[in-house]
C-alpha cells in the first residue's frame, strides 16, 4: 500500500509522525512519502520535501515563500502521478493544502483531511472547498463533526493526538537541576512559536515580560521551549536577557511539565499546556496588514484554541497591540501569586481535556484511513 501525506507546519510533522507510526505498525509493508519533516521521517516517512521550507504565518508573509511552495507542489503532483498512492492524507495548512488536494483528487486518488482547518473560528465558506475534495474528514474536536456532518461532509471524530504524545523527558526536580535551576523556585516556560516570523515577533516582548516579573517574584525563572531547527539568532532576546533565561530546544513536554505558568503563542501550544493542567497567558502578534486583513475573516470571540473549546475566555488573550510586557507580566504575576486564581484555571482546563477524547487518537486516524483505503478498493 502507498499513501501520500501532506503537513505545513511543526505540530502538522508531530502528528503525521505519530499517524506514520500506527499506520506501519498496522501494515508493515506500507510506503508513504510526502511533504513533512523530521518527526514524521523518523517514524518512518519519506520526504518528498520539507516543510519548513514554506512555514510561515501570516497572509501578507506567505507572499514571500509562494515559488517555493509552488515547487512543493509540483513535486508532491509528480510523485502522486508517478507512484499512484491509494490515498492521500492533507494535515491542516489549508493555504497549501487546499492547491494540492483537488490536484491529486483529479488523478483519482481518494484524500482523507486529517485534524481538517479551523471553520467554525474563521472563513466558514471553506467547508464548501473541503466537501469538493475530501472523501473523510477527520476531526479531533468533537464539536467539529456536527459540523462538517451537517455540511453534507463524511466525517469521523478521533479525538486530540497530543493526548499520546505528552510524556515529559524528566521529572520536574532532576530537569531543572540538570538546567542549573532549582526546583523548589516558580518557573515559568515561555513558548514562542514553531515559525521563525512567529518568535521574531514574539519572543522579545515575552523576554521583557520576564524582566517585570522578576521584580515582582523574585527567585522566579524561565526556561523558553525551542522548536528545533530554528536559527540561533532568533533567541538572541533570551541570550541576552538580563534576567536568567534557559533556553531548550526539543522537549517542551517536559519545560511544561516542569513549569508553573506557562507564556505561549496561540496555537497547537495551548492545548498541549492545556493537557499539561498549567495556568498560561496567550500571546500572539502579526504584521499589521495581516492582522487587519484576517481580523475581517474571524467569526468567533477568541483566539486561543483553550478557550475555544471551553466556549468561554478562561485564560487570557494578549493580541497585537494588547500584547506588551507589561499586560504579560501582569497577568503572569497574577497566576503566580494568586493561588486561588491558578486553582480556578486549572479546573476550566479540566474541562477543556475531558473534551477532547482519550488516549489513541492516532491508532484511530490510522484505522479511518486504511478502511477508507480497503473501501475504495473493492
Amino acid at each position: 500500500m502507498r499513501l501520500l501525506l501532506s503537513c505545513g507546519e511543526a505540530s502538522g510533522d508531530l502528528y503525521a509522525g505519530a499517524l506514520t507510526r500506527e499506520l506501519c505498525a498496522i501494515d508493515p509493508e506500507l510506503a508513504i512519502g510526502g511533504l513533512a519533516g523530521p518527526q514524521f521521517e523518523a517514524a518512518g516517512g519519506r520526504l518528498i520535501d520539507d516543510y519548513r521550507d514554506i512555514a510561515v504565518t501570516g497572509l501578507t508573509e506567505a507572499i514571500a515563500k509562494v515559488p517555493r511552495s509552488y515547487a512543493a507542489l509540483r513535486r508532491l503532483v509528480n510523485a502522486a502521478r508517478v507512484d499512484r498512492p491509494h490515498a492521500l492524507i492533507v494535515i491542516d495548512a489549508p493555504d497549501f493544502n487546499f492547491r494540492l488536494a483537488p490536484r491529486i483528487k483529479r488523478l483519482g486518488v481518494p484524500v482523507v483531511y486529517y485534524i481538517s482547518p479551523q471553520i467554525w473560528a474563521w472563513r466558514p465558506a471553506r467547508l464548501q472547498t473541503i466537501r469538493s475534495f475530501a472523501d473523510r474528514v477527520l476531526v479531533i474536536f468533537p464539536f467539529e463533526e456536527a459540523i462538517y456532518r451537517e455540511g453534507g461532509v463524511p466525517v469521523e471524530f478521533v479525538g486530540h493526538p497530543l493526548i499520546d504524545l505528552l510524556a515529559p523527558s524528566a521529572m520536574r526536580e532532576p530537569f531543572l537541576t540538570k538546567l542549573g535551576l532549582r526546583a523548589a523556585c516558580p518557573t515559568v516556560a515561555v513558548l514562542p512559536g514553531s515559525r521563525p516570523n512567529e518568535v521574531m515577533r514574539i519572543l522579545p516582548d515575552l523576554v521583557a515580560a520576564a524582566d517585570l516579573i522578576r521584580a515582582a517574584v523574585p527567585g522566579v525563572q524561565f526556561v523558553v521551549a525551542r522548536a528545533p531547527h530554528l536559527d540561533d539568532r532568533l533567541f538572541a532576546a533570551a541570550s541576552n536577557a538580563s534576567v536568567p533565561v534557559v533556553v531548550v530546544e526539543g522537549e517542551t513536554n517536559s519545560v511544561l511539565a516542569a513549569s508553573d505558568v506557562v507564556l505561549t503563542a496561540s496555537g497547537t501550544a495551548t492545548v498541549q499546556t492545556a493537557l499539561h493542567d498549567k495556568p498560561m497567558v496567550i500571546v500572539y502578534r502579526l504584521s499589521p496588514m495581516t492582522y487587519r486583513l484576517g481580523r475581517r475573516l474571524v467569526t468567533v470571540g477568541a483566539i486561543g484554541m483553550v478557550n475555544l473549546i471551553a466556549g468561554e475566555k478562561i485564560v487570557p488573550e494578549l493580541v497585537q497591540g494588547s500584547f506588551t510586557p507589561e499586560a504579560v507580566a501582569r497577568e503572569a504575576i497574577s497566576m503566580l501569586t494568586d493561588p486561588g486564581r491558578a486553582a480556578r484555571i486549572r479546573e476550566r482546563l479540566g474541562c477543556v481535556r475531558a473534551r477532547l477524547g482519550g488516549p489513541g487518537a492516532s491508532r484511530r486516524a490510522a484505522e479511518a484511513i486504511l478502511r477508507l483505503v480497503r473501501e475504495r478498493a473493492k
